[in-house]
């Protein structure tokens, strides 16, 4: 007869008919095999759930790093991350979060630029999405990322230009087909439509309608458990307001600066423009 311990069930059944102490060896097996599973099962479960904590943590940090202006504080991030696990797709991720963080302060003549300037950051942005992406290479999260990298402004002769238009728009189609619901993902391609001048596909238009479709995707995310990645909201109503202060609507505009204040206080950007508005 074929030696074989499958289940604690088939054991059960095959010990109809066996004598009794083979009945029980083989019983005691399949619970010692289920056992082992389960173990196997939960610490897996634990790893995970840890690891999630522990790039929840990360993320804050440099949300908080970014919302209060202190490069000093991003560029510490930078070899906390880079010493994580390399097959972990987040690792990557961050680190690019990390870099757009500090090129977008760099354009805006944040502290960030002590450490570099904006294309040295928006191209080790694109450098650690491509390391996230070796990893998982249909991450939508990661390639809406990258197209906001590649997006970055950077001074050219005094003014701005987006760094390669077109795989920025190839990596957004891209996250748009894998989850074309996700908020970060409509973040970014509302940014596109606000950020770019009409020649280089921009339309503030546009904007507005996604900018209010993103709002609703983040505040339906924000009643759900907590997710990694799950940064965004703030700056979507940031963007949602400065959108309607260019339609003329200060008083909606001040109701979208309050959402982004309630869901980060700290966030300088979002201060200067409420001062604005209030000072008159």
């Amino acid at each position: 007869m074929q030696r074989r311990v499958a289940t604690e069930g088939e054991a059960f059944f095959r010990c109809a008919e066996a004598p009794r102490p083979r009945c029980i060896g083989e019983r005691q097996a399949a619970r010692a095999l289920l056992a082992v599973l389960a173990a196997a099962l939960a610490l897996a479960s634990t790893g995970t759930r840890a690891a999630e904590v522990a790039w929840r943590d990360i993320e804050s940090r440099i949300q908080y790093g970014y919302y209060t202006e202190d490069g000093a504080a991003l560029r510490k991030l930078e070899e906390l991350i880079a010493g994580a696990d390399a097959h972990d797709k987040l690792r990557g991720y961050y680190g690019a979060l990390l870099a757009w963080r500090q090129a977008l302060l760099a354009a805006s003549g944040g502290t960030a630029a002590q450490g570099g300037n904006t294309a040295h950051y928006a191209e080790r942005c694109v450098s650690e999405v491509d390391t996230s992406l070796a990893v998982e290479a249909e991450f939508a999260e990661a390639l809406a990322l990258r197209a906001a990298c590649f997006a970055t402004p950077q001074e050219l002769s005094g003014g701005y230009a987006p760094l390669a238009g077109h795989h920025a728009r190839k990596d957004l189609e891209r996250a748009r087909q894998l989850a074309m619901r996700n908020p970060r993902v409509l973040l970014v391609d509302a940014m596109g439509d606000y950020t770019l001048a009409p020649s280089q596909g921009g339309n503030k238009e546009r904007a507005l309608g996604k900018l209010r479709q993103t709002v609703a995707a983040f505040e339906a995310e924000r009643g759900e458990t907590e997710h990694v990645p799950g940064w965004g909201a703030a700056e979507a109503w940031l963007l949602l307001a400065r959108d309607l202060l260019d339609h003329g609507d200060t008083v909606a505009a001040r109701d979208a600066l309050e959402h982004a204040l309630l869901i980060a206080p700290e966030f300088a950007q979002a201060r200067r423009l409420m001062t604005k508005i209030t000072s008159g």
